[in-house]
């Protein structure tokens, strides 16, 4: 965990939020801005900088994230949607613990912006 950042507060229950799903290795909760329908976070537990440093590292991890990515859009929208990993501050990642977005519930623009 990494004391100044906002995934490991929610994680820790230090910062609210609405959990939707929770597993051993992965916590998923709703995006406090949505820019979609359903819009969930998708977070590892343990602290990665980005979705590459969490692939290096642990593999194992990510593949639990993106199924519950999943599982969260066959609850809430079908199964239909997009997950979006923003590496980088010029890719739009503004919390660096790596994280995805399920963005579904509603039709998706191509290209994305």
């Amino acid at each position: 965990m990494s004391a100044d950042c906002v995934f490991c507060s929610i994680i820790k229950g230090d910062l609210p939020s609405e959990v939707v799903v929770s597993t051993d290795r992965v916590v998923a909760f709703r995006d406090i801005a949505p820019q979609a329908p359903v819009h969930v976070v998708v977070v590892p537990r343990e602290h990665h900088t980005d979705v590459a440093a969490l692939a290096a590292v642990d593999p194992a991890t990510l593949a639990d994230l993106v199924e519950v990515a999943g599982e969260v859009a066959e609850r809430e929208a079908d199964g239909e949607y997009r997950l979006v990993f923003n590496t980088g501050p010029d890719a739009g990642q503004s919390v660096f613990h790596a994280h995805g977005h399920v963005l579904a519930g509603r039709k998706l623009a191509w290209p994305p912006g």
